[in-house]
């Protein structure tokens, strides 16, 4: 993790209460093991965010109370979704909880369910992301985003959620296309795309709880 007083990226990781989260995951994993899919996949997303050496820290936004305190111990900073109106808001909220201590920190947001993330990847779309006040990474399907970013002063600006692509470019976002970061655009909805992250290799919460399941 980068420890510069004056640099480094701050990610914001929003993640919905577990009782609630990756709902259309249940047909592939059974009620029971899909809300620690949903925690195994934030806690390889914020682990893997941490060792990566463009990332000062991670923030995480969520209620979730045993999603605050195994995602603390991973170093992450967690805040409570306090305007629970929805993933934008919480994606606002954690941007102004990063500048109200770093008034002039580069935010980016994160996608917690990238349960393949590798931290060199993450690292080469944080370079590409700085050339631009405002850039985003589509998902592996290019329909949703999975990366947002902000550059010092200038307003993060959410638009995540279904054809969240679109709505990223025509707010004015660029987009980021690189080959070889599959693992950051590899987000997981579904039993479908999670065998395509076990294709890329999961991380180990992640595959602790996913791999015995699947056999």
């Amino acid at each position: 993790m980068n420890t510069d007083a004056d640099g480094g990226w701050s990610l914001v990781v929003p993640l919905k209460p577990l009782a609630v989260a990756k709902s259309r995951l249940a047909a592939a994993a059974g009620a029971r093991l899909r809300p620690r899919l949903a925690l195994a996949f934030a806690e390889d997303t914020v682990g893997a965010a941490l060792e990566c050496v463009r990332v000062r820290e991670a923030v995480v936004v969520t209620d979730d109370p045993a999603a605050r305190e195994v995602l603390a111990a991973l170093g992450a900073r967690v805040v409570p979704d306090a305007p629970a109106a929805g993933l934008n808001a919480a994606l606002a909220h954690g941007a102004r909880a990063v500048r109200a201590r770093r008034p002039h920190a580069r935010v980016a947001a994160l996608n917690a369910d990238l349960p393949a993330l590798r931290p060199a990847e993450l690292a080469r779309v944080l370079d590409a992301a700085l050339a631009f006040p405002r850039a985003f990474l589509a998902d592996a399907a290019e329909i949703g985003t999975t990366f947002l970013s902000a550059a010092p002063g200038v307003e993060l600006a959410p638009a995540f959620g279904g054809a969240s692509r679109r709505r990223h470019l025509s707010s004015g976002a660029v987009e980021i296309r690189l080959a070889g970061v599959d693992s950051v655009r590899r987000d997981v909805d579904t039993g479908e795309d999670l065998a395509a992250a076990r294709e890329l290799g999961l991380g180990p919460r992640t595959a602790a709880r996913w791999l015995p399941a699947a056999g």
